[in-house]
């Protein structure tokens, strides 16, 4: 059974408390925890937006989006939670908005208050600056910042810049909700916890590593954004390279904010980079089609846009390694993308074939340790056993299965509620640092110029499938291929 233990009295306030990821993710999160007696009754919940609404409108805004993300809704605890909600209509970017509304309903004593810019991040600086105006970052204020934080290395850079100019950087919790994820946490203890895994963790016995986020979904309202970014902005920059360096990581000295987040910039820093050469034979670039996704008929990507073309790639594969000590060597097998067969996100490491091939004539299969985080979480361990029966020996990889539907009988907190709480208790770990963003773009952005400088091809590939033909030909060249779910 989980035991969630409270955390201490807090304000939140949500800037875009109205739009769609308020809605979505964090006020069903906070519900969810109040559910579960880790927010106390004191704590006030502030929504901040530019519509027009009354609080009993904003209350029956977010009782909507609680329920339809709750299984099983309880109504009396609801007026309980009601209670906790608050909201102000205002512009924040405005030079003459009157922040003394906000100021009046926040606490006076020493709780923590969270700024949630739960906005684009086009306003973060202008919303810092305001909130500096306001006499708001104060020495108890964390701030909380969406990706992506830019779209390259400078925008980035200058974010974080004009956010770094109010707030210190102990204070902001710049968050990816794929971090929050109890099998992403899992890889760390997985790792760390357990004597079986360390001493196999290297170049010495893994094969190799493949990381895959696929989505059968394709744009959901976000065409315009999407457009403008691609696979690789959209996902490869922040979710991908996340996993990636918990996966390669060094043990660090202890789980401090810190400590963890300077082993994950070490990878980022070791990771190969790009020539336009390098970018042909390395990466694949694909848009999807017209076909079918779960027997449903889908128009192509440029059709759902209405335009005559793009060039933005909705899929990417990519091959690269680190140039450190642990995984010289060992390639990393990254892919992404929409309008995929089945949405799926794992992370498989590929452990080397036995030595001396003893049973011979059997399809002896490599051991693989399959890392699930979507949709069921969970974990694989394939291994060869000896099919029952007479007849000689034959061989099947099957897996030692921990699923967290079968083993843990209760619902755990999703990513959001996880993250949230973590604001509050002020713990930094699975939150990114300035220079960790900024070495992520760093990588991204010589990927990006190596596609340019080269003219790198946008192949195409039917909805509902596993990505251009030249994903698998990526593979095929190393004498591999893509696992595919076995679920």
């Amino acid at each position: 059974m989980a035991e969630f233990i409270p955390v201490d009295p807090f304000d939140i306030v949500i800037f875009g408390g109205t739009g769609d990821l308020s809605r979505r993710k964090l006020l069903p999160a906070l519900y969810h925890r109040y559910l579960d007696g880790q927010i106390d009754d004191s704590s006030k919940i502030i929504g901040v937006a530019r519509t027009e609404l009354d609080r009993q409108a904003f209350n029956d805004l977010a009782k909507k989006a609680c329920k339809a993300h709750t299984e099983n809704f309880d109504e009396a605890a609801w007026e309980r939670f009601s209670e906790r909600l608050h909201y102000l209509t205002m512009d924040a970017t405005n030079q003459d908005a009157d922040w003394g509304a906000l100021k009046s309903l926040l606490a006076k004593d020493t709780r923590p208050v969270v700024f949630y810019l739960a906005t684009t991040p086009l306003i973060y600086v202008d919303l810092c600056q305001a909130m500096a105006r306001a006499g708001l970052n104060t020495p108890n204020t964390r701030l909380v910042l969406e990706k992506p934080i830019g779209t390259d290395l400078a925008s980035a850079q200058a974010i974080n810049e004009g956010v770094g100019a109010v707030f210190e950087e102990n204070k902001i919790y710049r968050i990816d909700h794929y971090l929050g994820k109890e099998t992403v946490q899992n890889l760390l203890v997985l790792r760390f916890a357990n004597t079986l895994f360390e001493p196999i963790w290297s170049r010495h016995t893994i094969d190799h590593v493949q990381i895959t986020v696929s989505e059968s979904i394709g744009l959901e309202g976000r065409a315009d954004y999407y457009d403008r970014s691609g696979a690789v902005r959209d996902m490869v920059q922040n979710h991908i390279l996340q996993l990636l360096c918990l996966t390669a990581m060094e043990p660090p000295n202890n789980l401090d904010g810190d400590e963890v987040r300077t082993e994950k910039i070490k990878v980022l820093k070791a990771l190969q980079r790009f020539t336009p050469e390098t970018a042909k034979t390395h990466t694949v670039r694909g848009q999807y089609a017209e076909g079918l996704v779960e027997g449903d008929p889908v128009t192509s990507y440029v059709d759902t846009l209405s335009k005559d073309n793009s060039d933005t790639e909705t899929f990417v594969a990519i091959k690269t390694g680190l140039d450190n000590w642990r995984w010289a060597g060992v390639p990393f097998y990254l892919r992404t993308g929409k309008r995929m067969k089945e949405r799926r996100s794992e992370i498989v490491i590929q452990f080397k074939p036995t030595p001396h091939a003893l049973f011979k004539g059997a399809d002896q299969a490599p051991n693989r340790l399959v890392i699930r985080l979507q949709p069921d979480e969970g974990m694989q361990l394939y291994m060869q056993v000896k099919e029952p029966g007479p007849g000689g020996l034959r061989l099947k990889s099957l897996p030692l299965n921990l699923s967290y539907a079968d083993n843990f009988l209760v619902r755990y907190p999703d990513a959001y509620e996880r993250l949230l709480m973590d604001v509050v208790r002020g713990n930094l770990a699975l939150f990114m640092r300035r220079d960790e963003v900024e070495a992520a773009w760093s990588w991204v952005d010589n990927l990006l110029e190596s596609w340019h400088d080269g003219n790198q091809p946008l192949e195409s590939y039917a909805a509902g499938t596993s990505g251009p033909l030249q994903s698998a030909m990526l593979m095929d060249r190393d004498h591999r291929e893509w696992w595919e779910s076995k679920r």
